[in-house]
């Protein structure tokens, strides 16, 4: 399924949304320019588990060094497919996002979806050698916030039918129940995958929309007690 648009307008301009894709997309057009050292650099910059959990057991002074894909990692992408995918999503859902959340509040909250999506990842595979990146963890936290801030909000979806396509509305809570649920069942089926250490990060995106969500659930709880 992918997703067109919402009916969910915001009054106020997503600045931090568009900052981010703008971020993105830079990020993207910088890796096509590297040409045969690409792979060198998202050694570096990409999330590497091996790595992190290496460096954490045998040089814990070093330990910044694994820290920092932390964050790098989630502005990188594998191509262009992986790029127009992440950010359209984050196109569509971010912005009502934002607007609940305030600017400031939304970047924090997108950085910190991130680094959860990234640590759950981490968690999946300690033994993987294969880079990740790509900002779909931390896009999945903005479609948990979205899930139960805009449930009943409705989604122009294009779904393929066998060789033909349909555009049809589908309400929010069901669009992202059906994606939670794909992200789940292919995450639990890739823990016993001899191929776990390669491919899509399935509880990445699990973790991220996790975070987003429980993060919602307790800010919401703290408004109401005030």
């Amino acid at each position: 399924m992918i997703p067109l648009r919402d009916n969910i307008r915001t009054r106020k301009v997503p600045i931090v949304n568009y900052a981010l894709i703008g971020v993105n997309v830079l990020a993207f057009l910088f890796e096509l320019g590297l040409g045969p050292n690409l792979e060198a650099f998202f050694h570096v910059f990409g999330l590497v588990p091996q790595r992190v959990i290496g460096i954490a057991i045998h040089a814990p002074s070093h330990i910044h060094w694994a820290l920092i894909p932390f964050l790098t990692s989630i502005f990188l992408h594998a191509g262009w497919l992986h790029l127009i995918g992440n950010m359209l999503f984050l196109y569509i859902f971010g912005d009502n996002v934002e607007g609940k959340l305030g600017h400031i509040r939304y970047l924090v909250f997108y950085l910190g979806c991130g680094l959860a999506a990234s640590l759950t990842h981490l968690l999946s595979v300690p033994s993987s050698p294969v880079p990740t990146v790509g900002a779909s963890g931390a896009v999945a936290g903005v479609l948990g916030a979205y899930f139960l801030l805009f449930p009943r909000a409705r989604v122009l979806t294009l779904v393929p039918i066998f060789f033909f396509f349909q555009i049809v509305e589908i309400p929010a809570f069901i669009f992202l129940g059906i994606w939670f649920l794909i992200q789940f069942f292919s995450g639990s089926v890739s823990l016993f995958s001899a191929q776990q250490t390669a491919g899509v990060a399935w509880w990445a995106h699990i973790g991220g929309f996790a975070a987003g969500a429980g993060y919602t659930i307790l800010r919401y709880r703290l408004l109401k007690r005030r």
